[in-house]
């Protein structure tokens, strides 16, 4: 009979396990608790959506909708999409299921998301995310208050050190508008030296060309027209309301004024927490400013800023900090008699109840089974054995901690005998 060959898992895809698998739980976790000190509500999005929800958001023209989606057709000849991001699902959710009348509405979630590119350090075709998004609030405050979340959940999570958040304007329409027309003319005169891609790019999307990686560009983007030369009044007082927020924030922040966002619907702030500590692929936070996007989806203009962070980095970075701390075992529960086992059981039963963390040894050799106790490396070992039809017990530990913990199983013991 021929062996059955295991299948192998798809690649991009990752099994989550031991060590890395409580840096992530400690990533959510700490993301948790943050967002609650911010008071923004948990809302949970769909895996998938029509898939005109991302390709109206993100532009026809963007590698994700062209490259990378993951798209298929269900049962009804509908196009549906694996989401490659929250936030056009969240701002869908915005325009459907009312909840305009919350706004200025502060949403935080996280959770897997999809996208078909090269997998490499921290990056997977299943990857996870955090959110967080203020949708409904025009003033600089509302960016100021997602960047000191971003900057305070960095800080619980032990990893601020060797963390930088790069800042950078994209000033309101006018200014970007005009921006754009003279990026394109700069570019322009120097076509045919510029990358296959970034000529593409030229005149549907000429801001993208700004962060292109490629050498042949990077020598005509130093040139390039800067927003600075652009920005309209009204554009200036913002950048400044929020970098004087940032400061009375004590958010440290230095200027990038080659960050850019490349869809039209970006405005003002632009931002991005970067770090020389995962290679070439060095943000583990960013986001910006995304005032026209509703529009793309058939509603009104609404202003909206957003952030997510990648888990994974996230939890690159916490375990190489040494951030992650194993939980200790309060209680080890060794039957050294099964005839004990019933009372151990009510035992464990109990201690958890009363918040211990507890687990217990009853298999094996029973005259073994306290020294397999001792391995596990708890605070209290609780031994177990049976002598003239009555459960004896005997604790080892730290003696604050064998008083507690005997307050809990005493009555459980005295009662056998009754």
């Amino acid at each position: 009979m021929s062996r059955i060959e295991t299948p192998k898992p798809i690649r991009g895809t990752q099994d989550i396990f031991g060590a890395e698998a409580e840096a992530f739980a400690h990533v959510v976790e700490t993301f948790e608790r943050v967002r609650k000190l911010y008071r923004f509500r948990r809302v949970e999005m769909p895996v998938f959506e029509k898939t005109e929800v991302f390709s109206r958001s993100l532009g026809e023209t963007t590698d994700v909708v062209s490259k990378e989606m993951y798209s298929f057709l269900d049962r009804g000849d509908e196009s549906l999409t694996l989401r490659p991001e929250f936030t056009a699902g969240i701002a869908r959710a915005y325009l459907t299921d009312g909840w305009q009348q919350y706004a200025p509405l502060k949403v935080a979630t996280h959770g897997p998301l999809f996208r078909y590119e090269r997998p490499q350090k921290g990056r997977y075709r299943q990857f996870h995310q955090l959110d967080a998004e203020i949708i409904g609030a025009a003033e600089p405050q509302a960016d100021v208050e997602l960047l000191a979340m971003a900057d305070q959940l960095l800080k619980e999570l032990g990893i601020a050190d060797g963390v930088t958040l790069q800042l950078n304007t994209l000033g309101d329409a006018e200014s970007r508008e005009a921006w754009r027309a003279a990026l394109v003319e700069h570019f322009r005169e120097s076509r045919d030296a510029l990358s296959e891609d970034s000529q593409e790019r030229l005149e549907k999307n000429p801001l993208r060309i700004l962060d292109s990686k490629d050498p042949r560009d990077k020598a005509l983007v130093h040139n390039a027209p800067r927003i600075d030369d652009f920005l309209s009044g009204e554009a200036e007082r913002f950048f400044l309301q929020v970098t004087d927020g940032l400061d009375a924030a004590g958010v440290a922040w230095t200027r990038n004024a080659a960050l850019v966002r490349g869809l039209d619907y970006y405005r003002h702030t632009a931002f991005e927490f970067v770090t020389d500590r995962l290679g070439a692929q060095g943000t583990v936070l960013g986001g910006g400013r995304y005032d026209g996007l509703m529009e793309s989806l058939g509603g009104a203009p609404t202003p909206a800023v957003g952030w997510a962070a990648g888990i994974e980095r996230l939890a690159m970075l916490v375990t190489d900090a040494g951030r992650v701390a194993i939980d200790t075992l309060d209680v080890i529960l060794a039957v050294e008699d099964d005839r004990a086992l019933r009372v151990a059981q009510q035992s464990l039963a109990q201690l958890r109840r009363a918040g211990f963390s507890a687990d217990m040894i009853a298999s094996g050799s029973p005259r073994k089974r306290f020294d397999k106790a001792v391995k596990a490396d708890a605070r209290v070992i609780l031994g177990l054995t049976h002598n003239e039809d009555q459960v004896v017990r005997s604790l080892k530990g730290p003696d604050d901690w064998v008083e507690k913990v005997d307050a809990v199983v005493l009555p459980l013991i005295l009662a056998q005998g009754q």
